[in-house]
């Protein structure tokens, strides 16, 4: 059927064929389907930068304050489907492609994932970019064009083999090269008396460059910039040194550049590795600050009305170093008096806490900060000095005064950047109630007495757009029978369907699209791992970061109770489930590698074993990034967000399964708690010890081997590990890993397993009665709405960026 040549789609497959020939350089007779991916892209990218330009001279014309946001994370994932969803052309594009004998989905698989984040962090800070645009705030991303990511996972023989990501090797038609914008940054040296201020003289500069990703919001109303740095040296080719026959050490300088943007936390067991995630924090952080600063000078001519027109926001530590370099552009460049600078500085950053383990606040040693950063050093005393004194100043004691110290000089001396970001910002927000009031309590309590109207939360969301409309097109759909499409503009409306919930007909709908996801993402797993998946199977989903205290393990653990129980008890009416694990382990974490071992020697078991039949499967996906979670979280009946309690900030995965309709198995951590008190306590399934009893519990000599001792299931499925039964070929894998629940246990993997055992067989309770269910998963749906990340931009915006 050819289409009318007046159509929109028409139009849009003239200029397919007309950028395939003139920038891919390919007849369509020849094209493969990398080209096509290719020119669909650019011509898409064509009306993206037409709302791009007007979305910029609007800006300018109107003098707005723009949110600047740096994140050493932006885990966008792939962006075509993303694009023509929120401009509208999705359908067109379809209808252009299939005249050509191509499906577009075929073409978005196409799409390499960007390989610039890892976990919750990244993930939040994409969801943010894409509501910034979706609310038509004037905003910035900013953070570093890594060439190989983290790293892509391969499972061998159970274990987790670390590969260079290459998303990069084809090139990346979303970008743009922006090389006015580059600026210079140095490292070592030192500082000199220059007049009546001082001067730092690196010895040693690299040169930042921007490449531009453009970032659209929903409906096209506003497209923002994703400005990501790359690194070049000043001097890429020593030519004497090559032609003197030193080949490699003449390309030394190039090579040292080129590590800044390699690899995403490079891992810091070494103090090589140190440096380099140091090195890589200041290159993308010094960058950013100066293209600010440049941007505001250059309109506003006065720096001094810096926080007027501009708000830096600090995702977490990572950036945390921009408060001095801010103070050092000021004072040293500007000219500004160092009271005026400071006064400046609070006023425009602000800072995002994302955790409460004290080994995750980034701290520096004080002599690799200062060999390497000379004038920051001196900066941050002179911070130091003035906060210690206002400390003295509110009659706190010395133990006070040292918690607060941006030194740390217990042991060896360390910077520590979560105080720096505090001190420097005029706002510092959790990202969940129970996380907030942690802070408090907890890492930052003494800071807190000393600034009391600093710390306010801003609970998490997720972009709805990609997290439900684009990923479950299915479900979209079927909620739009029900209530209408006001929820696409505003999801808040979704509790239009709590009228519904118990409506067997949309129940018997959802449920229709949950399977057809369930058997879609069974055929991927199977071509994926070769493992057989039943897609009546309750699908019981844990896809995150590998950590001890997201506790997989606990997860795990209760895997071999129910592996033993099937077989003890054939008689039972056991509900058929599918265990299905995903993350990555940082590649220095050793118990987090063996976790994914352990995952894959139970799986191996349990999935070869025919005493349990259809009952049980187990599977570990390989390498979770974005496009996976995409197809696995529509079609999770369960989602498991087990973390200890008191140690996960908020959790955004725990959001999405739940906007798609699986119930929630959860201790009271992060999120959880606001979860379970939108969707109510009879929708989600809640166990375990609350934070108040973990601490209570560590303070009060807690004594695992007794809680083991005391539970059959526990003791029997810790012992089965711990004596090779899944590691025959191996049997004391995993006698440490057990070891260390018996003599310590600090995550209450068993403290709490009996109380997850009686949840999980709760759940199978719950499954059991489908038309329960089916009107719990609406409940879930109906009352997460105010999880979306447009609400929390909102709160943002009103209440920190003033904008």
């Amino acid at each position: 059927m050819s289409l009318d040549i007046n159509s929109k789609a028409a139009q849009i497959d003239a200029q397919i064929l007309d950028v395939l020939r003139h920038r891919v350089g390919k007849d369509e007779r020849a094209a493969k389907p990398h080209d096509w991916y290719t020119a669909t892209v650019l011509t898409l990218r064509d009306a993206i930068i037409d709302r791009w330009m007007e979305s910029t001279r609007k800006t300018y014309a109107e003098g707005a304050k723009r949110v600047y946001y740096l994140s050493l994370e932006f885990l966008i994932g792939r962006l075509l489907r993303d694009a023509l969803s929120n401009m509208g052309l999705t359908r067109d594009m379809e209808k252009a492609l299939r005249e050509h004998g191509f499906d577009l989905a075929a073409l978005e698989d196409l799409e390499p994932d960007a390989a610039l984040g890892n976990g919750g962090l990244g993930r939040l800070a994409a969801c943010f970019m894409e509501s910034l645009a979706s609310l038509d705030i004037p905003a910035y991303g900013y953070g570093i064009r890594y060439v190989n990511g983290m790293f892509r996972q391969r499972i061998d023989d159970g274990w987790q083999v670390e590969l260079p990501e290459t998303w990069l090797s084809h090139g990346n038609p979303w970008e743009f090269d922006r090389r006015e914008s580059a600026y210079i940054i140095g490292f070592g040296g030192e500082v000199v008396d220059v007049g009546d201020g001082v001067e730092w003289r690196p010895a040693e500069k690299v040169e930042a460059s921007a490449v531009d990703t453009p970032v659209v919001g929903w409906r096209g109303k506003r497209v923002n910039t994703l400005r990501l740095w790359t690194a070049h040296s000043f001097d890429p080719l020593k030519l004497d040194a090559f032609n003197a026959g030193d080949h490699l050490g003449a390309l030394t300088d190039q090579m040292r550049a080129d590590s800044l943007v390699r690899v995403l936390y490079p891992a810091d067991s070494t103090p090589a590795g140190q440096e380099l995630r140091l090195r890589q924090e200041y290159f993308f952080t010094s960058a950013s600050i100066q293209d600010i600063v440049r941007r505001h000078v250059q309109l506003h001519e006065d720096i001094r009305t810096l926080p007027d027109k501009a708000a830096i926001q600090l995702n977490d530590t990572h950036p945390a170093v921009a408060v001095a370099e801010l103070m050092r552009l000021m004072v040293d460049v500007y000219g500004l008096e160092f009271s005026e600078a400071w006064e400046v500085t609070k006023a425009t950053v602000g800072y995002t806490n994302h955790t409460l383990l004290p080994e995750a606040l980034e701290s520096w040693p004080l002599p690799l900060f200062e060999r390497l950063l000379p004038r920051h050093m001196q900066i941050v005393y002179a911070i130091n000095s003035r906060v210690l004194r206002e400390a003295r100043k509110a009659g706190m004691d010395d133990r006070a005064i040292s918690a607060i110290s941006l030194i740390d000089e217990g042991g060896e001396r360390r910077v520590r950047m979560a105080n720096l970001a505090f001190t420097g910002a005029h706002s510092v927000n959790g990202v969940a109630a129970l996380h907030t009031d942690l802070m408090k309590s907890t890492v930052f309590s003494d800071l807190h007495k000393l600034y009391p109207q600093r710390i306010n939360n801003k609970t998490n969301g997720v972009t709805p757009r990609r997290w439900l409309q684009q990923c479950n097109p299915g479900l979209t759909s079927v909620l739009k029978d029900a209530i209408g499409d006001g929820f696409l503009d505003d999801t808040a409306k979704l509790v239009e369907l709590n009228a519904l919930a118990d409506d067997a007909s949309l129940g018997e709908r959802i449920a229709e699209v949950k399977r057809s996801n369930k058997v879609a993402l069974a055929k991927h797993l199977k071509d994926l791992t070769g493992i057989r998946l039943d897609p009546d199977a309750l699908f019981d989903v844990q896809i995150k970061r590998i950590h001890e205290y997201k506790r997989q393990l606990l997860n795990l653990i209760e895997t071999v109770a129910l592996y033993d129980q099937i077989r003890s008890h054939p008689e039972r009416d056991w509900v058929p489930r599918v265990k299905i694990f995903g993350g990555k382990a940082a590649s220095s974490y050793h118990n987090a590698k063996l976790i994914i071992k352990l995952s894959n020697d139970i799986a191996r078991r349990v999935n070869a074993d025919p005493s349990v039949g259809g009952l049980l499967k187990v599977v570990f996906v390989p390498n979770y990034n974005v496009s996976l979670a995409e197809r696995i979280i529509p079609a999770a009946d369960l989602s498991e967000q087990i973390s200890t309690a008191g140690m996960e900030a908020s959790g955004t995965g725990n959001m999405k399964f739940a906007l798609n309709g699986a119930l929630t198995i959860g201790t009271l951590d992060g999120a959880n708690i606001e979860i379970k008190d939108h969707v109510g306590d009879a929708n989600i399934e809640i166990f375990g010890l609350t934070a108040d009893e973990v601490e209570a519990q560590r303070a009060n000599g807690y004594n695992p081997r007794e809680v083991i001792e005391n539970s059959r299931e526990l003791q029997q499925a810790i012992a089965a590990i711990a004596t090779g039964v899944f590691s025959p070929d191996d049997p004391d894998r995993y006698k440490d890993l057990m070891g260390g629940i018996y003599d310590h246990d600090w995550f209450m993997v068993a403290a709490d397993f009996d109380s997850y055992h009686t949840a999980q067989r709760n759940i199978d309770k719950r499954w059991e009665n489908q038309a329960g269910w089916r009107a719990s998963a609406i409940r879930n749906i109906a009352n997460v709405g105010w999880f979306s990340s447009d609400r929390t931009i909102g709160e943002y915006a009103r209440d920190i960026w003033g904008v």
